[in-house]
């Protein structure tokens, strides 16, 4: 067997395999024998069937089974012993001119292109600068939180006039342009939720309304024309709620409001777990304690978006991108050109930067302990519970769901990489400049949104 490799430039290479029959016959012979062992065939007892008929029935899928598995292990074996770091998987290089007979005779020529990982420097230094920003929790945003928790745990009732964010039950019936009933037109008995109506005027309109009064709506202006939401309203489709141009009648049948729940003791036991606080000055200072350790998390992830940034205007260096792209479409059959074309920019950014962390964590011996991914699943099944409720799960719970989480490949595989980019842009953060500065909430979400 000959193994060599031929680099065509810096980020790609073909490697050539040349395979002899000395070089598989001997796991051809075994794999043939061993099948004859398990074989069970008509007119012949289980595990008597000669290895001559066995060659003769199955020998040529056999040759190819085993052809393969020696070029897999070949291939990787290769790959290990010249450490090479290649982007993707090798890909087969098809030569139409070779032909073979598969007669167990063959010599083989196999020829795999390989992408190569760039070679760079990791050079950043305190000379480069980002900002981490403390974000206030302002009387506004800690106002607004309350509110919900107490909307949360509030109680349903149905007053005779609507109000601000009532949810309004009713008829919708379609018109025609002069205001009559359009024949065969929609017609749909449905709710309007008061908070999600975005013209004010029309908001204006809904308020102060009681059971069976009736007006005119607008609904394409009263959702901004959002052909989502009033898809929704309508329960109609999508396309056909964005041509929408008719007025309807909107008929109320019922009020709903929900009622915030009362600031008291029951309520903050709910909130916080029994006894926690038992004044209302506690319980907001708990809820301020709960917000600005969600907006240091929202303030690290503006850091951590930064740094991707920096790292990647920083360190510039080339892909093997015509390979990539090819081997992308290789391993996603259903993968169109279009959305090849369309995602491959965001692709190569996100191989660059998991290129610069390995580069870190392996100059730097930084290290992914077994603790660091438990932790950090932790933290992700709590987050997903207190989106559902405030109160904490116990911690042999969520440990417990924690392991049973990571007993999953993907699961583990995705939280062991997000596990090792925490490790890196720690480690980042102690060797570039970090201004800090301080922003209210409403400032820090324009700054996120622009």
């Amino acid at each position: 067997m000959n193994i060599s490799q031929e680099k065509t430039d810096n980020l790609n290479a073909v490697i050539k395999i040349n395979i002899d029959a000395q070089d598989y016959q001997a796991r051809v012979d075994k794999a043939i024998k061993d099948q004859a062992k398990k074989a069970q065939l008509p007119g012949f007892r289980k595990g008597m069937v000669p290895a001559g008929h066995i060659k003769k029935m199955y020998g040529k899928s056999i040759l190819v089974d085993e052809i393969n598995n020696l070029l897999s292990d070949t291939l990787n074996n290769y790959l290990n012993e010249q450490q090479l770091e290649v982007l993707g998987q090798p890909l087969p290089k098809v030569d139409e001119t070779k032909e073979y007979n598969w007669d167990f005779n063959d010599n083989f020529e196999f020829n795999y292109e390989v992408g190569l990982a760039p070679e760079f420097a990791v050079n950043f230094s305190a000379e480069d600068t980002l900002t981490k920003y403390k974000i206030k929790v302002d009387d506004e945003t800690l106002a607004s939180r309350i509110k919900n928790l107490r909307r949360s745990y509030g109680k349903m009732t149905n007053p005779d006039v609507s109000a601000d964010d009532d949810v309004l039950f009713g008829e919708l019936v379609q018109l025609s342009e002069d205001g009559s009933v359009f024949e065969g037109g929609i017609t749909n008995t449905s709710t309007i939720r008061l908070d999600q109506v975005q013209d004010e005027a029309i908001k204006a309109s809904l308020i102060g309304l009681k059971k069976d009064d009736v007006i005119e709506l607008d609904i394409q202006k009263a959702f901004n024309n959002e052909a989502a939401r009033v898809a929704a309203v309508l329960k109609i489709e999508e396309a056909a709620a964005a041509d929408l141009q008719s007025k309807f009648r909107f008929t109320v049948k019922n009020i709903n409001r929900l009622e915030e729940s009362d600031l008291d003791q029951a309520f903050f036991d709910k909130i916080l777990g029994e006894g926690t606080v038992t004044t209302e000055e506690e319980f907001k200072a708990k809820i301020t304690e709960e917000l600005e350790g969600m907006m240091e998390q929202d303030a690290d992830r503006k850091l951590q978006a930064d740094m991707y940034t920096l790292a990647l205007e920083k360190i510039n260096f080339e892909l093997p991108d015509e390979f990539l792209k090819r081997w992308l479409k290789a391993t996603n059959e259903k993968l169109s050109d279009e959305e090849l074309n369309g995602g491959y920019d965001e692709f190569a950014k996100n191989l660059k930067w998991t290129l610069i962390g390995n580069k870190v964590v392996k100059e730097n011996e930084l290290e992914v302990k077994y603790e660091d991914v438990l932790d950090l699943a932790k933290q992700r099944i709590d987050a997903q519970f207190r989106m559902y409720s405030p109160q904490s799960i116990s911690e042999d719970q969520l440990n417990q769901y924690a392991v049973q989480f990571l007993q999953d490949k993907e699961n583990a595989n995705r939280i062991f990489e997000e596990a090792k980019s925490e490790k890196v842009f720690d480690y980042l953060k102690g060797i570039v400049t970090l201004n800090e500065q301080e922003i209210t909430f409403d400032e820090f979400s324009k700054l996120v949104q622009a």
